[in-house]
């Protein structure tokens, strides 16, 4: 049986809502002032790491949808001041891009999306923007963790997510996101 060209995609989606989801959970354990400390890494703190995270996916996910917000994402590098409003506004995020991706055709991945840069629009297809948008998304989640590990806060597992021996694990997360392994898998 052939595969159906969107489930890579899809699975990533979800994948990505779910390290988000696990990651901002641990997060959630840091004081303000842990969150907020200084690091090392591309960004000066977990806080700056997290929200830039969320910027792109802003900007990416609204050009997927034929939006025009452009640099208009980043006009403000720290959107959400702590921990809890960061975790629903990623969260809200997350099921934007999971949305998105679920009403895609696999006639849809060689489609140009139009990604507004301020004073031109890049032309880029659709199956590439949105492995750069995975890419982005593991990329800075990872320097993240990285900054975790420096707190007294464990870093969770965020590859595990393909792994049968993490299924009970994954069942409970997924329950709390509100999907379930049929949701995610199915195709």
């Amino acid at each position: 049986m052939p595969m159906d060209a969107v489930l890579p995609y899809r699975a990533m989606a979800y994948n990505n809502g779910w390290a988000n989801h696990r990651l901002l959970a641990a997060c959630a354990k840091l004081s303000q002032a842990d969150f907020t400390a200084p690091r090392t890494g591309f960004f000066p703190s977990l806080r700056a790491t997290l929200n830039h995270i969320l910027i792109i996916d802003r900007f990416y996910v609204d050009a997927l949808e034929g939006g025009t917000l452009g640099p208009a994402a980043w006009a403000n590098q720290e959107l959400c001041e702590t921990v809890a409003i960061l975790r629903d506004a990623q969260g809200e995020m997350d099921r934007r891009l999971i949305a998105f991706v679920e009403r895609l055709g696999a006639e849809d991945l060689d489609r140009i999306v139009n990604v507004h840069r301020g004073s031109r629009i890049q032309h880029e297809r659709m199956d590439r923007l949105l492995l750069h948008l995975f890419q982005h998304q593991v990329h800075h989640r990872g320097q993240a963790h990285a900054m975790l590990s420096a707190t007294g806060v464990r870093p969770p597992q965020l590859d595990e997510f393909f792994a049968a021996e993490e299924a009970p694990l994954r069942a409970a997360e997924f329950a709390e996101l509100g999907w379930n392994e049929e949701t995610v898998w199915r195709g």
